[in-house]
């Protein structure tokens, strides 16, 4: 197993861990409330996927 011969320093090891980060997810618009979901899963808002409804709506529109 190869093992360090020596100590890496601060400066190159945050330069390394600086390409360690995070993307945004992409949503895609729901065709029946036009709310935000995420890609191949039922929208939160309706609780439909792909024209059938699934589950029942996890989040309100009106806050009551």
């Amino acid at each position: 197993m190869a093992v360090p011969k020596r100590k890496m320093s601060r400066s190159n090891t945050r330069a390394r861990r600086s390409q360690w980060k995070t993307t945004a997810t992409t949503l895609a618009t729901c065709p029946n409330c036009k709310g935000d979901r995420l890609n191949h899963q039922a929208c939160p808002t309706c609780g439909t996927y792909k024209g059938r409804l699934y589950t029942e709506a996890q989040r309100t529109e009106h806050a009551a």
